[in-house]
């Protein structure tokens, strides 16, 4: 691995990391809050780190695969590193905490270890909120779009970093993909904005939580949050259906725009996606309704809006699903491992890989009654090579053995089973809330110190398709 391309690009991202500090600070200085020396800090330390190293590291920018999986875990690590700084200048925690909650905020987990956020300055609380936001599409591929320095061997960095089992390049160039998916990610997050804003949100508001929506992450700037607007049913719509989108290939939404209306129907996984957040809707419909909610449209309301956010791996609630019946908690924690789609800003396996499995285990079905029968796995009406179900396959099982060692690993704190199991499922599928004591209204302040940080790398982990970040620890990576 070439170390000094390493580093390098580490540098220039640390940069442009340090120059976003300087929409937190206008912030301050709207609102006139404590944070705005804290923020200042931040950015002359962070700008001046990365410039350095930007500097000190010369490369003739031959980024190949390794160097694209080293830029993509370290960088990730580095900049929550650094985006922590403004908690730790400004508040009374460790940097522990300050770097729990932003690799939570850049990996659009939504895991907080603050119990109140009304008390926090408004730069922090957006702060917290555009974390989301820039790590959503990825702060790579944001960087490909942006900073053509980083052009050269740019598709090792976005294979490495883009969400999904393969990367759907729109365009030949994958600057030109970079630029138009965050260009519809840019146009779907102001449309948002707006209409929280014209249903009674403030722009401050509007805007922190549409990062959070369109980012699938799920911080809030309330205490309670989205049940803060109980009574205002266009905001839960609004967020529902804007979750709902976040968690579609963003590639579709682009080639709906361009006319192809028939582009959602034709795609495999969206159908699938679409199917199953229709089917737990209307099953949870009917077990809240009279059980816990009092008309159907309610019932309605708070059903699609939970499937929305637990399948998408947001976070938001608008209802405390730990008082439902435990079979719709057992329903809720099943979308929780599935997630979105491959190519949007969900976290999870993705739905293309549970499809694919049991696709698979269908066509081994057929083959144990016809054995000389040729039945390939197809998918959006093609055949899917066997290297391709392999990979999905090793994933899968990947998953679910860090799933499990981890889980073990937390009860080993002392955490009760429901929590220590949970606490894994919403940090490695990047969803945030869980159940038991890091429910929809809790928060993870009480986890051990030790605890934190091994959620913070299965948080990275999930963010990065797993392989990305543990690969890191296989001697393949180092050894010439």
């Amino acid at each position: 691995m070439d170390i000094k391309a390493v580093l390098h690009t580490i540098g220039a991202l640390l940069v442009f990391i340090g120059c976003s500090f300087i929409l937190p600070i206008i912030v301050s200085i709207v609102y006139h809050e404590s944070d705005l020396l804290p923020f200042v800090w931040s950015l002359a330390v962070t700008v001046s780190v990365g410039f350095l190293l930007w500097k000190l590291t010369p490369s003739n920018h031959d980024i190949k695969i390794r160097e694209g999986f080293g830029i993509v875990t370290f960088s990730w690590v580095a900049l929550s590193a650094f985006g922590a700084l403004p908690f730790f200048f400004c508040l009374d925690i460790s940097f522990t905490d300050a770097f729990f909650e932003t690799m939570s905020g850049f990996t659009t987990t939504g895991a907080t270890i603050f119990p109140e956020v009304e008390s926090l300055p408004h730069g922090l609380l957006f702060w917290r909120s555009l974390t989301h936001w820039l790590g959503g599409m990825g702060i790579i591929v944001l960087s490909l779009a942006i900073m053509p320095m980083l052009g050269v061997g740019g598709m090792q960095l976005f294979k490495a970093e883009a969400p999904g089992p393969s990367v759907d390049k729109i365009k030949p160039r994958v600057q030109d993909t970079a630029k138009i998916l965050w260009v519809v990610y840019l146009m779907l997050t102001v449309i948002e904005a707006i209409l929280l804003r014209v249903v009674g949100m403030n722009w401050f508001d509007a805007i922190c939580h549409t990062f959070g929506t369109m980012a699938t992450g799920g911080f809030s700037t309330k205490n309670a949050g989205l049940m803060h607007y109980y009574d205002n049913v266009l905001v839960e719509y609004i967020i529902a259906v804007f979750m709902i989108l976040a968690g579609i290939n963003f590639a579709l939404h682009y080639r709906f725009s361009r006319g192809r209306f028939s582009a959602y129907h034709q795609n495999s996984e969206c159908r699938t996606y679409l199917g199953i957040i229709t089917f737990t809707t209307v099953f949870l419909l009917f077990m809240t309704f009279g059980a816990n909610f009092l008309t159907v449209e309610e019932s309605f309301r708070k059903a699609i809006f939970q499937v929305a956010s637990l399948l998408t791996t947001t976070g938001f609630h608008t209802a405390d699903y730990e008082q439902w019946s435990v079979a719709s908690q057992l329903l809720l924690t099943l979308l929780m491992f599935i997630g979105g789609c491959a190519g949007s800003t969900g976290g999870g396996i993705k739905v293309v890989r549970v499809d694919l499995t049991f696709r698979y285990l269908q066509t081994q079905f057929k083959r144990l009654v016809h054995p000389h029968a040729v039945t390939p796995v197809r998918f959006n009406n093609r055949p899917v090579s066997n290297d391709a179900i392999r990979d999905i396959l090793g994933f899968v099982l990947v998953y679910v053995i860090l799933f499990g060692v981890s889980s073990f690993l937390m009860s080993l704190l002392g955490l009760d089973l429901v929590t220590a199991v949970s606490t894994v499922i919403s940090t490695l599928g990047n969803i945030g809330p869980g159940i038991g004591s890091v429910g929809p209204t809790e928060n993870f302040a009480h986890i051990p110190v030790i605890g934190k940080w091994l959620l913070s790398f299965l948080m990275l982990a999930g963010r990065l398709e797993i392989f990305t970040v543990l690969i890191v620890f296989s001697k393949y990576m180092w050894r010439r």
